[in-house]
């Protein structure tokens, strides 16, 4: 601005000085008008350099504040130093969680026999096992990371604790030390072959996938399990592996040591073969077969003593002799139908021949179920289940039975991460079976309504 002012004032000297005509004289009127035009110049140019003088005085100030400025605002080479120092320290981190998912549930209920059982007590049930009591059903925690192209190892453990790890791991009749295994439900690492669409391998303990029905009850459809659930195996141990054939294919093949063993019983190793199918994309249909030997070869000791001869802490060495050597058969399937956006369709079929002695006619286990389940509006569902299960001999009860159960089940979704399940059941049988409130008698039936609470949170998404 003020050397465009500068300009200015010489310029319009310059024209005045031009507009004049220069005549060689010393006196008169051209005299005294080159006078004014000489003064003229010098008050421009004291005005010059006056106007320079201020502007190097006004620049002076400005030049000393900059550095508090620039102490107060953060600076950017700083910045930009110090972030690749954030991210080089967390990388391992942030790379561990990006593929890993930590998760924890809570699972409570009240349930009411209208029997009124003596020792308050729910015959063939496998988690709601109690009447007339708050229960804590099972608190777990859940850390999985799946096998990926990029990253080919993976693996998975589930710690279980409350009620119900008693009901899934807790017998002498199928582990050799209960006590020992009893809080970790699952416990497998995993490694994606790169063979074809890939090749899933799995070693150790897994949840079994016979019957549709599975642990965690946020992702059932009743809260109580049916006969079948409780019935097949619910976990096993050894070797499975995965594939899909095609995308609509998929095959799983284990090889275990049994039906509910994490030690093995008797040295023989069980095989599964199960087929995923998907026709459509709202229809899956699952095709199994499983065979093995479970009956034990020694003797089971749930709390050892001293033991009569060297062995390993809590394993017995008594053999039985003969041992027993019958094969037990399970041919399972079900289909589950996403018949609308709303409605799900179940159906589920399982037939099992069993022998402890090879010699001994089989004991046989036929069940049929169905479950529905349809979605109402502000996060409501409803529910139901019926089931079948012909017990001959008693491989599941105990008594040569005909078991029905009917089930009706209303939820609601209170928030992500938190359902309340209100459910009513009656089971039946053509025997004299289930408990009453007085010893020694038998009724035909059992009623029962419960309401269970169940809370999870974690980062993996869908069915545990």
């Amino acid at each position: 601005m003020t050397s465009l002012l500068i300009l200015i004032l010489f310029s319009s000297a310059t024209v005045l000085r031009a507009q004049t005509p220069i005549v060689p004289s010393t006196t008169g009127p051209q005299a005294d008008r080159e006078a004014e035009i000489r003064n003229l110049q010098q008050e421009l140019k004291a005005i010059s350099d006056r106007l320079e003088r201020l502007e190097a005085e006004g620049a002076q100030p400005r030049a000393a504040s900059a550095p508090s400025t620039a102490a107060s605002a953060p600076s950017p080479v700083a910045e930009a130093s110090a972030a690749p120092t954030f991210v080089s320290a967390d990388a391992p981190t942030l790379s561990f969680f990006r593929g890993t998912t930590l998760n924890f549930g809570i699972d409570g209920y009240y349930g009411y026999n209208f029997n009124a059982p003596i020792g308050r007590v729910n015959l063939l049930r496998a988690y709601d096992v109690t009447s007339n009591s708050f229960n804590l059903n099972q608190v777990n925690f859940i850390v999985e990371h799946l096998p990926t192209a990029e990253s080919r190892f993976g693996g998975r453990v589930d710690l279980q604790f409350g009620q119900a790890t008693d009901a899934l791991q807790g017998s002498s009749v199928n582990e050799q030390r209960p006590q020992v295994w009893r809080n970790l439900f699952q416990a497998y690492g995993s490694y994606l072959a790169p063979l074809g669409s890939g090749l899933q391998l799995d070693f150790g303990k897994f949840a079994s996938s016979l019957g549709n029905e599975g642990n965690y009850s946020k992702d059932q459809i009743a809260y109580s399990r049916a006969y079948s659930f409780n019935y097949l195996p619910f976990y096993h141990v050894g070797l499975r592996a995965n594939y899909n054939i095609t995308p609509k294919v998929n095959f799983t093949y284990w090889l275990v040591n049994g039906a509910n063993d994490t030690e093995d019983l008797n040295g023989f190793k069980s095989q599964g073969f199960l087929f995923a199918l998907k026709p459509t994309s709202s229809l899956t249909w699952n095709i199994n077969y499983y065979f093995g030997q479970e009956a034990r070869d020694v003797q089971s000791t749930l709390n050892p003593s001293a033991p009569a001869s060297p062995t390993q802490p809590g394993l017995p060495t008594t053999n039985i002799s003969p041992a027993p050597a019958g094969r037990e058969h399970i041919f399972d399937t079900y289909a589950t139908w996403q018949a609308t956006s709303k409605l799900t369709l179940i159906g589920e079929a399982d037939y099992v021949l069993n022998r402890s002695v090879s010699e001994q006619s089989p004991a046989r286990v036929a069940i049929g179920g169905f479950t529905a389940k349809y979605a109402l509006a502000r996060n409501w569902t409803i529910g139901a289940r019926t089931e079948y299960f012909d017990d001959r001999g008693g491989l599941f009860s105990g008594t040569t039975q005909a078991l029905k159960e009917a089930t009706v089940v209303l939820d609601h979704s209170f928030a992500p991460g938190f359902i309340g399940r209100a459910e009513y059941r009656r089971d039946w049988s053509n025997q004299r079976f289930f408990l009453s409130d007085t010893a020694g008698s038998l009724m035909h039936a059992q009623t029962t309504a419960t309401l269970g609470l169940m809370y999870w949170w974690g980062t993996k998404q869908g069915s545990w």
